[in-house]
């Protein structure tokens, strides 16, 4: 018994058990409300829409993908979202790196609180508020922004009404809305970073850049890729700001591959809505995995 006692790591066995008795209403919640509508959606979009919701649906293979094939609306609107998510994401990244370094020198002194605060309020206030707000400011008859302008002898701004400034009024209320969240991200590993090795760049004649470049940001590299493939996923998903302030326009500017699989699903066009959503949800996977891999790459050639 003393053997058994003394072979046997203590609390082994009790700290595993512990740890699943933790862990497993959060897994099953995962499964039940994560995974298997997933499942259930990749499913849906094999079946016809017309009994996609019927408990014996009629099963069509891949038509429902060749049928987006041949939707030069979704050809668009998949390019549209491509090219929204890559401008979001490097305004994002770059944005947040900038607002992380200016909290994290003393350049702003005694005024540091407000500058957090103000950062951070808008990623806890409500998005469907924040965009409503947003929606206001842009608009051309009425908008605080261009009254401002006409007050000053300015341009108007065309806002959501023009299909030359709707994305850079979309971005900018995305923007608003999420930059805090990888302000913070970056911040904290700023914290993190190894002061002494800034130092001794600077001893060794290095300027400001040059100790940034070379050794602040190959420190950053974790926080870089974290925020890149949250905001890569983030972003690849729009839906709530352009529900809100553009409802796809104008002329299906803003008909991001979300917001069309939305609109097919309005119309009862299940099938061909799910077989949508998972291009999506592979376009995601797919696009974030080849970040981490470019990311480990880079990080085997230091």
């Amino acid at each position: 018994m003393l053997k058994t006692a003394v072979g046997r790591k203590p609390g082994a066995p009790q700290s595993v058990g512990v740890f699943w008795w933790f862990a497993a209403p959060f897994a099953l919640l995962t499964l039940v409300f994560g995974v298997w509508p997933i499942v259930l959606a990749i499913q849906t979009s094999f079946t016809a829409s017309a009994t996609a919701l019927q408990n014996q649906a009629q099963w069509v293979g891949w038509a429902n993908y060749l049928s987006l094939q041949q939707d030069p609306v979704f050809l668009a609107s998949l390019l549209r979202t491509l090219w929204y998510t890559a401008l979001a994401v490097v305004s994002t990244i770059v944005l947040a790196l900038l607002y992380a370094l200016l909290l994290n020198s003393n350049l702003i002194g005694r005024g540091k609180l407000f500058f957090k605060v103000a950062i951070f309020l808008p990623v806890v206030t409500p998005d469907i508020a924040g965009y409503v707000v947003w929606r206001w400011l842009f608009d051309q008859s009425f908008g605080a922004l261009n009254t401002a302008l006409s007050a000053l002898n300015l341009p108007l701004f065309g806002g959501i009404a023009s299909v030359d400034t709707v994305l850079s009024a979309v971005l900018i209320a995305e923007l608003w809305h999420h930059v805090g969240f990888y302000v913070v991200i970056f911040w904290a590993n700023l914290a993190l970073c190894d002061k002494s090795q800034y130092e001794a760049a600077q001893i060794d004649g290095a300027n400001a850049w040059q100790a940034f470049w070379h050794v602040v940001l190959p420190q950053l590299r974790p926080a870089i890729l974290v925020n890149s493939v949250y905001a890569l996923i983030q972003y690849l998903k729009t839906f709530t700001v352009v529900a809100v302030m553009t409802k796809g326009g104008p002329n299906e500017s803003t008909n991001f591959l979300s917001y069309y699989a939305y609109q097919l699903f309005d119309q009862g066009r299940y099938g061909e809505a799910t077989a949508m959503a998972t291009v999506l949800f592979a376009l995601v996977l797919a696009l974030a995995w080849l970040a981490m891999y470019l990311q480990g790459a880079q990080r085997g050639k230091v």
